[in-house]
């Protein structure tokens, strides 16, 4: 396996039957993508509302970059048979009540790969379903649900990063395979923690400081430009400690590539009233940097207010 962005199309493994734990945005778009290819059978894990809606009315995502999509896809409240992949797509704060949908009896032998913001949700996967079945990944995308099955790409891009982790080679290699047929950007990375700290250097200091302002991508890298500035240091600081490289310059180049009028998912979720990622994301930055001796204070600061 190597590094750089995967085009090609050859099957490693036979994965037929795909499982969706959520059909929030991330999980609600990159189902669709799958199902439209034909080549697998989608089936969405969900809410009792969100089951009957998808039931009843397909999904359908609206995306300049990709199309709209409208598929009619399986749903179900609980797991019942065995698959071969299991796409974990839930908010962290609903992590834990979410996989009481799919025991680890029912999986087989699939393999369960996490969408997920943060860094400890993959201890938690691994202690219930076998580190062997979890491949650590990232995604990079803007995706909404703004009504239950309908989903609003806002990105101009939808990229995956995977890790072998404790995963037998082939068993990432066909995963990698069957998201870049859905159309998906895939890159396989050596490292599990450069792919989670490079995602979460990221992430942090966007999630906390749209929040904290309630404000677009736009408005921080330019109104609060210098307060972003300081916290990207201070969690790249975070990230190097961990063992995992770190790249300030770079993520302030990401951030500038998002449309100016873009909102993290934890501001939307601030507007919304719903429940914050802000432990999983935040959080999981504090307590790495009080494990090894960082001083982190700004994020400290901003976690604390959020809470």
């Amino acid at each position: 396996m190597s590094d750089g962005t995967t085009e090609t199309t050859t099957v490693h493994g036979t994965l037929r039957e795909v499982a969706v734990l959520g059909a929030g945005g991330v999980g609600g778009l990159v189902g669709a993508l799958l199902a439209r290819t034909g080549d697998v059978a989608v089936t969405f894990v969900a809410r009792d509302e969100t089951v009957r809606s998808l039931r009843e009315r397909g999904l359908r995502v609206r995306s300049e970059q990709l199309g709209d999509v409208e598929v009619a896809v399986r749903a179900t409240a609980r797991l019942d048979d065995p698959v071969d992949v299991l796409l974990v797509a839930v908010k962290a704060t609903g992590l834990r009540d979410a996989l009481d949908r799919v025991a680890p009896e029912v999986l087989g032998d699939a393999v369960v790969v996490p969408l997920l913001n943060g860094v400890e949700h993959l201890d938690v996967l691994r202690a219930r379903y076998g580190s062997e079945r979890v491949v650590p990944a990232v995604i990079r995308v803007e995706a909404t649900r703004v009504a239950p099955g309908e989903i609003v790409h806002g990105s101009p891009f939808v990229e995956i990063d995977l890790a072998p982790g404790d995963a037998p080679t082939d068993a990432v290699d066909s995963v990698r395979d069957l998201l870049a047929r859905a159309g998906i950007t895939v890159r396989l990375r050596a490292d599990e923690a450069a792919l989670v700290w490079a995602k979460l250097s990221f992430l942090a200091p966007l999630a906390l400081l749209t929040t904290r302002h309630r404000a677009t991508i736009g408005e921080v890298r330019t109104a609060h430009r210098d307060e972003l500035e300081a916290l990207v240091a201070e969690v790249a600081a975070v990230a190097t400690a961990s063992c995992a490289p770190s790249d300030p310059a770079a993520s302030l180049t990401l951030y500038d590539r998002f449309p100016a009028a873009a909102r993290s998912s934890m501001e939307r979720d601030a507007e919304a009233g719903r429940p914050l990622e802000v432990d999983a994301i935040g959080g999981a930055v504090v307590r790495a940097a009080e494990r090894h001796g960082v001083s982190a204070p700004l994020t400290a600061r901003l976690v604390a207010e959020l809470s």
